[in-house]
């Protein structure tokens, strides 16, 4: 766990989750091959990939948000064989096309989900603890925010992300006061509205809890993006590269399961008489995920929700 901040970006406060794991499986020590941080944050695992690799060796990271990317750019100023792009990873074939690169020869990480600073970042519109207007956007260039989700959608759009992204068994009545109560405008509003949509259950996690998440991955299209993303980067690894999937909740972590599995076996039909799709393309290196640590997870409580998939081109 890292908790970094210096003084030219004092409100950044970030953490890195379970970074000698997912560094480590890349076997990127004294490499002097590509590598790629599909998700750049406060920079955590791309310092740790480029103490281990050579200075032949390069990273490519790749960052929407402005605040991180200002933030890691000055921690890893003095890395000369770091390349910082400000675009969605999802683009990751056509930005590395015009670095020239043809292949990711070394190793590939993805880091999903929202960042620390951006759960805790009030003027962000991400916490339901906190009030702000809804925003929710990694790249804040992008017009379309939380508000758009809220006040626009309707009563059966906002039923079925709230239960396909959040999963969450109260959907219809919070759909349904969304609707009846708008416009909602900031956070705490929002969050005081589920609230009284929903009965009172024991738990420790908050009513607005999985609504705000669903919220937030229709809003930056996040398990779209990463699908797309995955599904591009099978094919852009060299031979023996290696792609590290590090998820936060179950929607990231089925995918990331589903999609290395059906990948590291033959994707036709089991009639076909001549295999069409390539064959295996890749060799798990763990059926099972790998989770943090208990050192880690008392240091980091959010950390316990981690998971770890690595799979290695073939």
């Amino acid at each position: 766990m890292n908790n970094d901040v210096d003084k030219n970006n004092s409100e950044f406060v970030h953490y890195t989750v379970m970074k000698d794991e997912t560094v480590g499986s890349l076997m990127c020590e004294n490499s002097d091959k590509i590598f790629v941080d599909c998700t750049l944050g406060g920079g955590g695992h791309s310092e740790e990939i480029l103490k281990r690799i050579s200075k032949k060796g390069r990273l490519i990271a790749f960052d929407v948000d402005d605040d991180a990317i200002k933030y890691a750019s000055f921690r890893l100023k003095d890395y000369k064989n770091l390349t910082i792009i400000k675009a969605s990873y999802n683009d990751i074939d056509i930005e590395l096309k015009k670095l020239g690169i043809e292949k990711i020869t070394g190793g590939v990480i993805f880091d999903l989900g929202a960042s620390y600073h951006q759960l805790t970042c009030a003027k962000r519109g991400f916490s339901f603890s906190k009030d702000a207007p809804l925003d929710m956007r990694f790249n804040q260039e992008q017009d379309f925010s939380a508000w758009d989700v809220v006040n626009k959608y309707s009563e059966k759009e906002l039923v079925d992300i709230f239960s396909k992204y959040g999963e969450e068994r109260f959907s219809k009545r919070i759909a349904h006061a969304i609707v009846q109560s708008r416009p909602i405008n900031t956070t705490l509003e929002l969050a005081s509205l589920i609230v009284g949509a929903t009965p009172k259950i024991k738990t420790k996690i908050h009513p607005a809890t999985r609504v705000f998440q669903a919220i937030r991955i229709e809003v930056n299209h996040e398990l779209l993006n990463f699908e797309n993303t995955l599904l591009k980067v099978i094919n852009l690894c060299d031979i023996g590269a290696i792609i590290s999937l590090l998820s936060f909740h179950s929607l990231e972590d089925r995918l990331a399961k589903q999609i290395l599995k059906a990948y590291s076996t033959c994707r036709c039909d089991k009639y076909a008489p001549v295999c069409t799709c390539q064959g295996r393309m890749l060799e798990l290196i763990n059926k099972k995920p790998i989770v943090a640590q208990a050192q880690e997870i008392k240091l980091n409580p959010p950390s316990r929700s981690a998971k770890l998939r690595v799979a290695r081109r073939i």
